[in-house]
């Protein structure tokens, strides 16, 4: 058996789990409305259970393994993030304030002139 063979068998088997993926959800969307009489704790884990394990069932998907392989890189690299200390990021929130009142009251003074000089252009004072 070559290769592009196997990626075939594999990719419509991961469609079959893909499918089935989606059958369980939308089975707990149809199940929480159909036993609505229900209690909603009976309710709620049962849509929790089928999301479990339609998560389980997609995660054995190719696209599911690269997923997961991507979700764990990012969150190595999160860890090498260098986070501001409290003093430096109230410090920037400060600035950034400052500079966002600066640059509306510039931005409120030329709308302000742009207006009245369009009401002397067009005759209309408003």
């Amino acid at each position: 058996m070559n290769a592009s063979t196997e990626n075939q068998e594999s990719s419509s088997f991961d469609s079959v789990k893909w499918i089935l993926s989606i059958l369980l959800l939308v089975g707990a969307v149809f199940g929480n409305y159909y036993f609505a009489s229900e209690s909603a704790l009976f309710r709620a884990l049962g849509v929790v259970a089928a999301v479990v394990i339609a998560g389980f069932i997609a995660a054995q998907t190719e696209k599911g393994k690269n997923t997961i392989v991507f979700a764990k890189e990012a969150r190595t690299e999160i860890r090498k993030v260098v986070w501001p200390t409290r003093q430096d990021a109230t410090r920037l929130t400060i600035i950034v304030l400052i500079a966002t009142v600066i640059m509306s009251l510039l931005l409120w003074g030329l709308d302000s002139l742009l207006f009245v000089l369009v009401g002397l252009v067009t005759g209309y004072s408003f």
